[in-house]
């Protein structure tokens, strides 16, 4: 794994040991920051399920403000500090170790507001989709900045609902074995991606 472009790119990434983990790939984190690339500079981005951290480091070598990483499994946790380290990024991040449910709930007590959220949670964990989309488009939506964007990677055989709550699917991007669906809050007018 690499990066793809920015202040970081062409650095290499480390991943954590075994089949658990499921980093999302260059070709795929290309494409969604390309459908990105007009609203990564200064945003708030929440990289939920983060594993090795590729998605959130790829941001913050784009140009966004901060990252939040959130992830609990001990091997994608040490690969996530190993990348932050071995690429010298210091500042800009914070990472939360807990379950993204109860990291959802803590942001939401504070005064905290995302402009883009990715999720990736393990393919075999099917039901965390429904239930993390649910709570960003319920109880947690206090989170989506205005004309906020949230994006899921999910196994291209699997289909997402086109509603969660407030979040409406916004745009279906399918390549390879993955698929990311792009959701916004429905009060709020998004303009054709393309």
């Amino acid at each position: 794994m690499r990066i793809i472009a920015g202040s970081l790119r062409s650095r290499t990434l480390e991943a954590p040991p075994g089949l658990t983990t499921r980093p999302t790939s260059d070709r795929l984190r290309e494409t969604l920051f390309n459908v990105l690339a007009a609203r990564i500079q200064g945003a708030a981005f929440l990289d939920l399920y983060a594993g090795s951290g590729a998605v959130g480091i790829e941001a913050l070598s784009r140009g966004a403000a901060r990252v939040e990483f959130v992830e609990r499994a001990p091997k994608a946790l040490k690969a996530l500090r190993t990348n932050l380290v071995k690429l010298g990024i210091v500042g800009g991040f914070r990472i939360d170790s807990s379950s993204v449910a109860v990291a959802l709930k803590h942001l939401g007590n504070g005064n905290e507001r995302f402009d883009l959220f990715f999720l990736d949670p393990p393919w075999d964990k099917a039901t965390e989709y429904a239930a993390t989309l649910g709570l960003l488009g319920g109880s947690a939506a206090g989170l989506l900045a205005d004309g906020a964007l949230i994006i899921a990677e999910h196994r291209r055989k699997e289909r997402l609902e086109d509603r969660y709550g407030s979040l409406q699917r916004t745009r279906l991007l399918e390549q390879g074995d993955a698929a990311l669906s792009f959701y916004a809050a429905a009060r709020s007018f998004v303009p054709d991606l393309d």
